[in-house]
């Protein structure tokens, strides 16, 4: 299943990521290398990552990103939005 992730930032001072942000990107990617992120973005009006992650559920991708070290100590979260494909071409071939 395809699960879109956008960051929310706890509201922390920037300064608080730094020593953080080495780290994170070498999850993020071990994450990339597994399959588990496919795509990943930045906001192009605000600076938050906006993600496509392959997983089971949406618990899974929960978890997976729960690994990221900024959401370790609780600088970062994300809405999971699980995804389901379109099924509107249908109507392009309905009798």
């Amino acid at each position: 299943m395809k699960v879109l992730a956008i960051e929310k930032i706890s509201g922390v001072r920037d300064d608080r990521f730094t020593p953080h942000l080495k780290a994170e990107a070498l999850r993020v990617w071990d994450l990339y290398k597994a399959g588990v992120i496919r795509e990943i973005y930045f906001h192009a009006d605000r600076h938050v990552a906006v993600l496509v992650l392959e997983c089971r559920d949406a618990d899974e991708a929960r978890k997976a990103l729960a690994t990221l070290p900024l959401a370790k100590e609780g600088l970062i979260d994300f809405e999971i939005i699980p995804l389901a494909p379109y099924p509107g071409f249908e109507r392009l071939f309905a009798k």
